[in-house]
């Protein structure tokens, strides 16, 4: 009798869903578990590509042209969209309200940071972010404000790209990526793994997944206007903005993974100001 009953109430649960439209339930145990998988191809593959810089040069850029062909893309779509959209943004918007999305967007990373530490063996690093999220969720209405911050406490920031770094992959090719720019192989790989790490990505449903997406779009734009002047520097003013922005971040991201031997920073003799067509 208990099991007719049983059986009469899931097929009127069947039968409310099915009429209703409401979506199966999620399965966070198996999203996880394909994050996961899809991670550990990600290392096995970025450790079989990745390749150590070119000793000579401290540069390897196997694929120069097509690179500049998407630098010249990232250009266009700066000059026609984002720089005058953060140009608005950054004049519309007061700093303070700026300044809170941009907490915000630094708050929705943490989780991922907690992941990355975890994973390189940073368990103090890991610890101290978790109580970071806690505290800013709580007390800085969900990060808005950067109350942990404020109170001394130190953000260990961190990503994918340095967990493959961690665990021995080489970096591979210089690579600029459409609308996110300069990067290398192991560092691409290290986004797609963030990005799908992504709590609002793995644990949320649709529109609330996409959050993380949008703050850092908005977040992109304040940066953009805050540091209008040094990025039209390097992308208009200098007469190679690609070896400019390539030698600029080669060694900025070298020099955060704590590499210290002489590739680390490269082409020291160059000049972003030199025209590279001046001997032709």
């Amino acid at each position: 009798m208990g099991q007719l009953i049983y059986q009469s109430k899931c097929a009127k649960v069947a039968e409310y869903k099915e009429k209703h439209h409401v979506p199966p339930p999620l399965n966070l145990f198996h999203r996880l578990k394909a994050v996961l998988l899809l991670s550990l191809a990600v290392a096995a593959l970025a450790a079989c590509t990745g390749k150590a810089p070119n000793p000579a040069s401290g540069i390897n850029d196997p694929n120069e042209a097509a690179n500049r062909r998407i630098h010249a893309f990232n250009k266009s779509v700066d000059k026609a969209l984002l720089s005058p959209a953060s140009t608005g943004y950054g004049t519309v918007i007061p700093k303070s309200v700026r300044g809170g999305v941009s907490n915000f967007a630094d708050h929705l990373s943490l989780p991922n940071d907690i992941i990355n530490n975890t994973l390189q063996g940073n368990f103090h690093e890991a610890s101290s972010t978790i109580a970071r999220f806690m505290i800013n969720t709580f007390f800085g209405v969900a990060g808005i404000f950067d109350v942990a911050g404020n109170t001394g406490m130190e953000r260990f920031d961190t990503d994918f790209g340095e967990t493959l770094h961690v665990w021995g992959a080489g970096e591979g090719a210089y690579t600029e990526i459409p609308f996110f720019g300069p990067s290398t192989t192991r560092d691409a790989y290290g986004l797609a793994v963030d990005i799908v790490l992504d709590p609002f990505f793995v644990v949320t449903r649709e529109p609330t997944k996409y959050i993380g997406g949008v703050a850092y779009v908005i977040n992109a734009m304040g940066n953009r206007y805050d540091f209008d002047e040094t990025i039209d520097s390097i992308l208009y003013d200098s007469a190679d903005s690609y070896a400019q922005a390539r030698l600029i971040y080669l060694q900025n991201r070298r020099f955060d993974l704590g590499m210290t031997d002489g590739n680390a920073y490269v082409d020291p003799e160059f000049d972003p100001y030199e025209d590279p067509y001046a001997d032709f």
